[in-house]
C-alpha cells in the first residue's frame, strides 16, 4: 500500500511539474558551482575540482536518464522527463570537457592531441562526448518525426554506449580503484542487463 501510494505520488508530482521547473532544478548545482569558484571555496587547484564536479554531475544525470525506462517496470511513469534528463547530462559533460580543454590544458591543441593518444581514459571520455552530440541535437519533437520513431529509437540506444564509456572513464581516471566508480559503473551494468532481458525487448518502446 505504502508503496502504491509513493509510486503515485511521484508520477503526479512528474505530471505537474513544469518543464522549465525540471531544468531550472537541474541547474541548481551549476550555479552553486559558480558561487564556490567566486567565494574560493574549491580548494588550491579549483580547476580540477571543477572538471571533477561537472564530470560526475553528467555521469549522474546521464545514468538518471538510463534508468527512466527500467523504473516503469516498477510503475514510475518518467518518461516525461527523460528529455531534459539527457539534456542536463550533454551540458554536464560538454562542459567537463570545455573545462579541460581551455582551463586545464589552456587549449594546446599538441598537447590535447597527445594526451587523447597517451591516454585511454581521454579518449574513451572524448568519444563518448561526441556520441552524445547527435544525441542531443535529435532530442527534439522535430527531429523524432524526421528520423520517424524507430530510427530515432535505434539512434538513442547510443545512449546505453555513452554510459558504460562514461564508467570507464571514470574508472581509469582514479588512480586507486574506490568504491565510488565501481557504484557508477555497477548502476550502468545493471541498467543495461535490466534493458537486455527478453521482457524488457519485448515491452520497450523507446
Amino acid at each position: 500500500m505504502f508503496a502504491t501510494q509513493v509510486v503515485g505520488g511521484v508520477n503526479h508530482l512528474v505530471r505537474r511539474l513544469p518543464n522549465g521547473a525540471i531544468y531550472a532544478l537541474g541547474a541548481l548545482p551549476f550555479v552553486w558551482l559558480v558561487w564556490m569558484v567566486v567565494t574560493g571555496g574549491l580548494g588550491p587547484d579549483p580547476v580540477k575540482e571543477v572538471e571533477r564536479r561537472v564530470g560526475l554531475w553528467g555521469l549522474q544525470f546521464l545514468i538518471a536518464a538510463l534508468a527512466v525506462t527500467p523504473a516503469r517496470r516498477l510503475g514510475f511513469n518518467l518518461v516525461r522527463i527523460r528529455r531534459a534528463l539527457g539534456l542536463l547530462a550533454f551540458f554536464y559533460i560538454a562542459l567537463h570537457f570545455v573545462t579541460w580543454v581551455v582551463l586545464d590544458m589552456a587549449l594546446d591543441w599538441g598537447q590535447i592531441t597527445s594526451a587523447l593518444w597517451k591516454r585511454p581514459y581521454i579518449l574513451i571520455g572524448f568519444a563518448a562526448f561526441l556520441a552524445m552530440v547527435p544525441l542531443a541535437v535529435t532530442s527534439t519533437n522535430g527531429w523524432i518525426r524526421r528520423l520517424g520513431p524507430k530510427s530515432w529509437q535505434r539512434l538513442h540506444r547510443l545512449t546505453y554506449a555513452v554510459g558504460i564509456a562514461g564508467a570507464v572513464h571514470y574508472l581509469l581516471l582514479v588512480k586507486v580503484i574506490t568504491v565510488e566508480p565501481l557504484i557508477y559503473a555497477g548502476a550502468v551494468g545493471a541498467l543495461l542487463a535490466v534493458r537486455l532481458t527478453p521482457k524488457a525487448r519485448q515491452s520497450q518502446t523507446a
